[in-house]
């Protein structure tokens, strides 16, 4: 079994493979905000670009040549399976260029079409690195 990159304890194939990999849509905002983390992991943009609302997402999805190496969940606020709108705040370590850091963020996400997908992001403690939880 292969351990998922989001850090939940649980194999990839039963976490965030379906989310990713097949499109299977997220019951809750913070599985949604594990599969993104997930996506960031292995590059894959196109689960970045389909579960990004409309609105807020950038023309073109890029992800940054960055090793992704661990993914800490510090608080969640709604986005359950009944709610509408949710928050989840994390700390996503990551070894680029200059060496080992972390990103902060605060990423809100709203159901769209019975959907959840990523609204926007506070980046909390700022590193260097671009939003987009």
């Amino acid at each position: 079994m292969t351990e998922c990159p989001c850090g939940s304890g649980t194999g990839f194939a039963t976490c965030c493979g379906p989310l990713v990999a097949d499109g299977v849509p997220a019951a809750t905002a913070e599985q949604l905000m594990r599969s993104r983390y997930t996506a960031f992991v292995l590059g894959s943009e196109e689960h970045l670009w389909r579960t990004w609302h409309p609105r807020t997402r950038p023309s073109t999805v890029e992800v940054d040549d960055v090793d992704w190496t661990g993914l800490t969940i510090l608080d969640v606020v709604s986005g359950g399976v009944d709610d509408a709108t949710g928050a989840v705040e994390f700390e996503a370590a990551f070894r680029g260029p200059d060496g080992p850091s972390s990103i902060r963020e605060r990423s809100t996400f709203e159901r769209r079409g019975g959907r959840w997908v990523y609204l926007e992001g506070e980046v909390t403690r700022p590193s260097g690195r671009p939003a987009g939880g």
